[in-house]
């Protein structure tokens, strides 16, 4: 059994913690043990029984997750109980070692690299119900209805798991790149090949001179004079240090746990605290993917329940290939919005709505389909990454898809802090395979 230390080091100013982390043993085979996010391939079975395929019985974070493609699967509570005995069998069979400090992280695919630094965010500092005076602010809607199953994993469990990755605005590189600078010297924690074609990740020990570098530039990010001019922004309006980029419900949920149990455990618990992984939005290895939709056995006809929605507004038309559907849609200009839409084999159209509800396309759409989904229009939704998983999916009879131009990165964190938070499954930090793996833990318990 490990122990832990009762102390943990903590910047109250910046809202975040020094980590003690739980790492595989090195006998452990971690192309085995690391999986990918919980919330990914939700609409394609087959990637979870691969994964289950090449675990078989090796210890693996795929027993201490849930993948939110069971989510509908009656056996979900078994799966809760089962996940919450794995954690203690790992924890009683000595599978961890404990580490303190920061993680620098490299995430290499498809020839991107992307860098990180893992460190625990204080959820007192994080609201995702509209409070903007506080130093973590979500970029997307919360969907309620998907954090009671994550809420009930946590009730209960010894450890948490991380692929929550969350977003700071550092053009001038100062933060995570001074760490990345002096990776030659660090010592390297683990360091292999990811599963079914998503890359390579290697983890490094941050020495704690360079966890005080990182404090300090984390701290030049927040000053509020430098924020103010750096935003244009009015002198009242409160610090955006972090900006949630992947993993928005998993820290929701960790903060609706946080809020039941804290009157009973005290201010001082670790469950108060987030594991999480910080990426530099300038990052040049970060790029950001559109989300696109599908929907799932059509009860109602799509493009009458459109026209009634948007009445005049809305204007359509077919083209002959998808490539030609996806260029009209990524090079939109001016003020109508376009988003691309199939239906079954080789049916392709354009959706044209003038004078839009919302600033961005995927807002629009969305409020017709939380409409069209309201009045029974079809059996379910679905939100997916990657051209191909749309045109897949999107072919079968009694579906449909429908395909969004992503957004530029750049513009995150003004538009959040000047609109507040964007419409939901807005936009991914990079497709499916290109998500966090979970490779490390945390205790949540005392």
């Amino acid at each position: 059994m490990l122990a832990q230390k009762n102390e943990t080091k903590t910047i109250s100013d910046l809202g975040i913690q020094i980590p003690q982390v739980y790492l595989p043993k090195s006998n452990i085979d971690l192309t085995k043990w690391a999986v990918i996010a919980c919330d990914q391939f939700t609409s394609e079975p087959e990637y979870w029984h691969e994964v289950e395929k090449l675990v078989e019985d090796a210890p693996s974070t795929l027993n201490l997750i849930f993948p939110e493609v069971y989510l509908e699967n009656e056996d979900k509570d078994e799966r809760v109980k089962n996940i919450q005995t794995s954690m203690k069998k790992y924890i009683e069979n000595d599978f961890f070692q404990l580490y303190e400090g920061l993680i620098y992280v490299e995430r290499t695919i498809n020839g991107k690299t992307r860098k990180g630094v893992m460190l625990c965010l204080d959820l007192e500092q994080y609201d995702f119900k509209g409070n903007t005076k506080v130093l973590i602010h979500p970029t997307e809607g919360t969907i309620i209805d998907r954090l009671p199953p994550r809420v009930k994993v946590r009730q209960g469990a010894l450890l948490e798991l991380p692929h929550i990755l969350v977003l700071i605005d550092d053009p001038k590189h100062t933060v995570i790149e001074s760490v990345s600078k002096s990776k030659a010297d660090l010592k390297k924690l683990y360091d292999f090949e990811l599963m079914l074609g998503s890359g390579h990740v290697a983890g490094y020990a941050v020495t704690e001179e360079l966890e005080n570098q990182v404090i300090e530039s984390l701290r030049n990010l927040a000053n509020h004079e430098d924020f103010i001019k750096k935003y244009e922004l009015n002198k009242d309006t409160p610090v955006l240090l972090f900006a949630m980029g992947d993993g928005n419900h998993s820290m929701a949920a960790a903060k609706e746990y946080w809020e039941q149990i804290k009157s009973q455990v005290g201010m001082n618990h670790p469950a108060r605290y987030a594991l999480v992984e910080i990426e530099n939005v300038h990052d040049e290895g970060l790029e950001f993917e559109p989300i696109h939709r599908v929907l799932f056995h059509l009860k109602k006809d799509l493009l009458v329940e459109l026209k009634k929605f948007f009445g005049d507004n809305l204007g359509y038309s077919t083209v002959s290939s998808y490539a030609e559907m996806t260029q009209k849609v990524d090079s939109a200009e001016g003020q109508k919005q376009l988003v691309g839409l199939v239906r079954g084999v080789n049916q392709f159209g354009i959706i044209e709505v003038a004078n839009p509800s919302t600033n961005l396309a995927v807002g629009t759409i969305q409020t017709f389909l939380d409409s069209f989904l309201e009045n029974n229009g079809a059996e379910k939704i679905d939100y997916v990454h990657g051209e191909d998983v749309l045109k897949k999916i999107s072919s079968q009879n009694e579906h449909a898809g429908f395909y969004l131009a992503g957004m530029h990165k750049s513009d995150l964190f003004k538009t959040v802090i000047v609109d507040g938070v964007l419409p939901r499954k807005a936009f991914s930090m990079g497709e499916a395979k290109e998500k966090r793996f979970y490779v490390e833990a945390r205790k949540v318990t005392v």
